[in-house]
């Protein structure tokens, strides 16, 4: 298994850890990658846009003119498409737009972005994250300490709402457990922090 330095809170390397070569080793597939994202894209699509067809709009109940005479072309209602005000054809209605990929290839597609990150050298893995109380200024201390300036994504074993509360402030920082690690963040945040321990739940259960 491969090693990679791990660091304290405060910026301190303290040794190494090893992480799982299935998982953070692989050779990353860039198709699997774009599908994943485009199918989480898909998902956050609300699909709420609507159209009211003729039988929707209000009105055009009775038969504008009599059928025959008028020279005049037939009409049935002042609600059909044709008239100013009538009904949409073939408009758009609430739909959902999501769909799924096969478990494989959400997991193939998980484990090639947390190799990326391993490659790019945008990972960082913590022996720990320690903080007492929601206080903002904690967080961007501990980035600050590892050097990240950029996009995060801190990633934990478990639910910790302090933490959570912590950077709930800050726009570039994101915080989620290993269950709720998604491809679609991994791409968008240019540096990944990991505990220790999530990384070992995350080699565990993508391996």
């Amino acid at each position: 298994m491969p090693k990679v330095a791990l660091f304290n809170q405060s910026g301190s390397q303290v040794g190494d850890v090893e992480i799982n070569d299935a998982v953070f080793g692989i050779e990353p597939n860039k198709h699997v990658l774009h599908d994943a994202v485009l199918m989480q894209r898909a998902s956050l699509r609300q699909g709420t846009h609507a159209v009211k067809n003729r039988s929707e709009v209000r009105g055009g109940g009775r038969k504008p003119w009599r059928q025959k005479g008028t020279g005049r072309a037939r009409q049935g209602s002042i609600r059909s498409p044709q008239w100013v005000g009538g009904g949409t054809v073939f408009g758009p209605t609430p739909r959902s737009y999501s769909y799924k990929l096969p478990k494989k290839v959400r997991r193939l597609a998980l484990k090639s972005a947390l190799s990326t990150k391993v490659q790019e050298d945008s990972l960082v893995v913590l022996d720990g994250i320690t903080i007492e109380a929601p206080k903002t200024k904690e967080v961007v201390a501990m980035l600050s300490s590892l050097n990240v300036d950029a996009k995060a994504l801190i990633v934990t074993a478990e639910k910790d709402a302090v933490l959570a509360k912590s950077a709930n402030n800050l726009p570039n920082v994101k915080v989620v457990t290993v269950s709720e690690v998604n491809v679609l963040d991994l791409l968008t945040h240019d540096k990944l922090i990991l505990t220790k321990e999530a990384a070992e739940k995350a080699g565990e259960v993508l391996a």
